[in-house]
């Protein structure tokens, strides 16, 4: 028998929660991944959402093959939901400020490089300081990271370029040098640099699209006059900076990385480094926030431990920081 809705304005009613799970739904285009991400499992999200559907008197999804979208009404309640979760994080948010609670969870998001790198180290010393705050770190490319923190899930994201989104505000973090990285038997082992024409003949191992080294890479290329990563032999794009090492140090190419993602292998003498003449290559990472979303009374404790002027540490350990703008 066909499920009707019989709308009557005086007994349209919903709470928080169906509203959280109701977005969740509509943003993944999924039941299941919508309970993954709310940690219900798919038939109690479909209750939910049919309780909503009731309490609201209209149909608020269409199955669209295997993606669920919105109906108009749908739609309409979506962007009242966001409305109402913003504000109830805010009101939240608001009280931690005001009891000045040092205590909870934050979730961020980051790039290779700093998520496998740098954060680790820095996030233990912050544990330290803040043992009662967890932090919760998702490592992704840096096209990822930003769409995550557009979209909410992170509070901030560190990558490895400065993004060009009006929503993001953007703060210059940690230099970091790019090198070319050869076996220790390569050919090349014993020179200090190389010219661009020479790389471009050698078979290269390249980072995955929307990676931050690859478009620093892909920057630098083209500063040298080589028409960017088309203009060299690409025999392979991979996911990970360690993706990346294991197929140079298997002799299959070379690359060019982050002197961080290598430090290992370099003193190991597994790996060897050289410069590209005339191409001095280094970057910046950056903290990106959704300056429309208000920050957490943790989140700000986070950032100012990151931005913090750094205190005595070993040379190869030294990160070179940026004093916090008034932005973030």
């Amino acid at each position: 028998m066909k499920k009707t809705f019989s709308p009557s304005i005086s007994s349209v009613d919903f709470d928080l929660r169906q509203l959280e799970i109701f977005l969740k739904v509509v943003q993944l285009g999924s039941f299941s991944k919508a309970g993954e991400a709310v940690h219900l499992a798919q038939a109690s999200v479909s209750e939910r959402i049919a309780t909503l559907e009731n309490m609201v008197g209209a149909k608020l999804l269409d199955r669209m093959g295997r993606t669920i979208v919105p109906t108009k009404a749908g739609e309409l309640l979506c962007r009242y939901a966001q409305r109402l979760l913003e504000i109830k994080k805010t009101a939240c948010l608001e009280m931690q400020d005001f009891l000045g609670v040092k205590q909870g969870e934050i979730h961020i998001g980051a790039s290779t490089i700093p998520g496998e790198y740098i954060l680790p180290e820095v996030i233990g010393g912050f544990a330290k300081q803040y043992p009662l705050i967890r932090v919760v770190l998702t490592v992704a490319d840096s096209a990822q990271i930003e769409t995550r923190v557009l979209d909410g899930d992170f509070e901030f994201g560190i990558i490895g370029r400065r993004s060009p989104t009006k929503k993001l505000l953007s703060h210059e973090l940690w230099e970091d040098d790019l090198v070319l990285v050869v076996p220790s038997k390569h050919r090349w082992a014993t020179k200090k640099e190389v010219t661009a024409k020479e790389l471009a003949d050698e078979p290269f191992i390249s980072r995955e699209m929307g990676s931050g080294t690859l478009s620093s890479l892909e920057e630098y290329l083209q500063r040298a006059g080589v028409k960017g990563i088309s203009s060299l032999r690409v025999i392979a794009h991979l996911g990970t900076s360690t993706a990346v090492k294991e197929g140079v140090k298997s002799g299959a190419g070379v690359s060019i990385l982050s002197s961080r993602a290598v430090d290992t292998e370099l003193r190991a003498g597994v790996l060897k480094s050289l410069k590209i003449k005339n191409l001095p290559m280094s970057r910046h990472f950056y903290l990106i926030r959704d300056k429309r979303r208000t920050i957490s009374h943790l989140c700000r404790t986070l950032i100012n431990f990151l931005t913090a002027p750094p205190k005595k540490l070993e040379p190869a350990k030294t990160f070179h920081r940026k004093p916090p703008s008034r932005g973030l």
